[in-house]
């Protein structure tokens, strides 16, 4: 049996002074991606009005996915560190229990206060078809 879809959004605030180099490790790490998960549904960073936020948002078709986003992104995600403050991740749907250590260790590393908070679906439908997950 398939599993359900997996949304990913993690918060950021970004360091003073860092937007630029925060734009440019961005797209290189989306072309990094783009290549290298075509799993992956939708991927994207949104950067507030001001610039001093951001947000990611990711649409997994299940765990697995999120498992080999963290595995293959990890070492790229590194560079981020010193262009970021993360405040937050958001995870709603089932998680594995590997996906869960996963995102508990990189918000470890990336943000002094920064939590993993799982939400699960009490009801809903989705459109997605078995063939786009």
């Amino acid at each position: 049996m398939p599993s359900d879809p997996i949304v990913y959004i993690d918060r950021s605030r970004i360091r003073p002074g860092r937007i630029g180099d925060l734009r440019k490790a961005i797209d290189r790490l989306v072309r990094f991606i783009e290549h290298r998960e075509p799993q992956l549904l939708h991927y994207g960073f949104y950067l507030d009005e001001e610039q001093s936020r951001m947000t990611v948002v990711a649409m997994h078709p299940d765990p697995a996915s999120v498992e080999r986003h963290m595995e293959i992104g990890g070492p790229a995600f590194r560079g981020f560190a010193d262009l970021i403050e993360m405040e937050g991740i958001e995870i709603y749907g089932v998680p594995s229990e590997r996906m869960l250590e996963q995102l508990h260790q990189k918000a470890e590393m990336r943000g002094e206060d920064c939590r993993v908070v799982v939400g699960t679906l009490h009801e809903g439908f989705s459109r997605l078809s078995p063939a786009t997950v």
